[in-house]
């Protein structure tokens, strides 16, 4: 059975780090592509990083950009949101998805799993 796990979200004072890990079990992340995304009330999902470890393609949305990487740790199958210098506007439930595709950009050009969320919540 598949299990993609998001975890490591938390509340943080702005300014502060967060590192969200997406964990794989029943696939391997050499073989998919991994997307994080997250969601805020009232707003739309939004696409944030996309990676393809074993393609070397990694892609972050312009608007995280110098704040937010994503990044492999191979032996533990997972793969890590670094989130720094974070404000009030990046709260939201943040999700991972994985799917045997590429990249479109920094959002995964198709979804075959998706995790469940870990709730951001940064204040002044």
């Amino acid at each position: 059975q598949v299990q993609v796990v998001a975890s490591g979200g938390g509340v943080v004072n702005e300014g502060g780090s967060l590192n969200l890990s997406c964990t794989a079990y029943g696939l391997n992340f050499d073989e998919y592509a991994v997307g994080w995304y997250r969601q805020a009330p009232g707003k739309q999902r939004e696409g944030l990083a996309c990676i393809w470890r074993s393609h070397d393609i990694i892609y972050i949305k312009e608007t995280v950009k110098g704040r937010f990487t994503i990044s492999s740790a191979h032996a533990e199958n997972t793969i890590v949101l670094q989130m720094n210098n974070l404000k009030p506007d990046d709260s939201a439930v943040y999700k991972c998805a994985a799917g045997m595709t590429t990249c479109s950009d920094h959002v995964l050009r198709v979804v075959d799993y998706w995790g469940q969320g870990t709730q951001v919540s940064v204040f002044w």
